[in-house]
């Protein structure tokens, strides 16, 4: 599918995107940060800050910079990756700030015995909201409203955040303009996930800020289109397991072609949510149970 890589990040900069809306990219980029993580703040005066990002100097200082003068009215977080929430922490303690949002880490499945988890270093474990806010949970500031979606899958805690009365929504990582999300059991579950592309294509809001990355004018036909890449994929997977019991690193190599070694890695996991899922709902079959390195082979 086709991907917007297009994307100027300004860094150190607010980006104006909209009256009340702007938006400051963190300096970490990476393989899976794009060119970095992307706060957004909403309203005036006050001020929501969505997704903190890290915990660098140079971006808090940013954000103060671009806040100064301004009421801080709350700091709201969309899920527990270390690009997005660690500074949550010290920009509430300089500007005595709520932080709300999304719960604190948990994985989307318990572990089995002798699983390791893949993303566990990605987790801001030290995370702790002020005030939890749950699917339809609204927080009211300078006469804006953002109000809460529960939207897991990329993570189990995850949430995006509707700005009410506009056709802005705030989607974290579930929706990117430059890639597909990465859904990595256990932290994270390929069933939510398509669940909550269902939801966000459901809402009236139209126009999304992600996590990463350019923002999306039009998100529901590219949000059908996220969903279509996924349930190829599932095809792909099923027609190469009729020709017999694969391994995921052999599934790579016959599903992602081309594809550079560095990336095999994050493909791989995403193969094991999709087969995940699959197993689920009785199609698939894992020996001798549902791993990473386990044989996958039609039910």
């Amino acid at each position: 599918m086709d991907h917007n890589r297009d994307f100027d990040p300004r860094y150190g900069e607010a980006v104006a995107l909209s009256d009340g809306i702007r938006r400051i990219t963190a300096p970490n980029s990476g393989a899976f940060t794009f060119h970095g993580t992307n706060t957004y703040l909403i309203g005036i005066d006050p001020i929501i800050v969505v997704d903190p990002g890290p915990d660098l100097d140079s971006h808090i200082e940013t954000i103060l910079r671009a806040t100064s003068g301004a009421e801080i009215a709350a700091i709201a977080v969309t899920h527990t990756h270390v690009d997005h929430s660690p500074a949550a922490r010290r920009l509430k303690d300089l500007s005595h700030a709520p932080v709300i949002g999304c719960g604190p880490h948990r994985a989307a499945r318990d572990l089995k015995l002798g699983e390791i988890n893949p993303m566990d270093a990605s987790a801001d474990r030290d995370y702790q909201p002020d005030v939890l806010m749950g699917d339809g949970d609204r927080f009211d500031a300078g006469g804006l409203t953002l109000e809460a979606i529960a939207t897991p899958g990329h993570t189990q805690n995850h949430l995006s955040f509707a700005l009410l009365g506009t056709p802005y929504l705030l989607s974290g990582d579930h929706v990117m303009a430059w890639s597909t999300s990465i859904v990595a059991p256990p932290d994270g579950n390929m069933r939510a996930y398509l669940s909550s592309l269902d939801k966000l294509m459901g809402r009236p809001e139209h126009h999304f800020l992600p996590g990463h990355g350019a923002a999306i004018a039009d998100a529901r036909p590219y949000m059908a289109d996220l969903r279509a890449h996924r349930l190829r994929r599932e095809t792909a997977i099923m027609e190469q397991l009729a020709t017999g019991a694969k391994t995921i690193p052999e599934l790579v190599e016959l599903i992602y072609l081309d594809l550079p070694d560095g990336l095999k890695g994050a493909a791989a996991l995403s193969v094991f949510a999709q087969l995940e899922d699959l197993v689920d709902r009785g199609r698939v079959a894992a020996s001798p149970e549902l791993l990473l390195n386990a044989r996958y082979q039609l039910a």
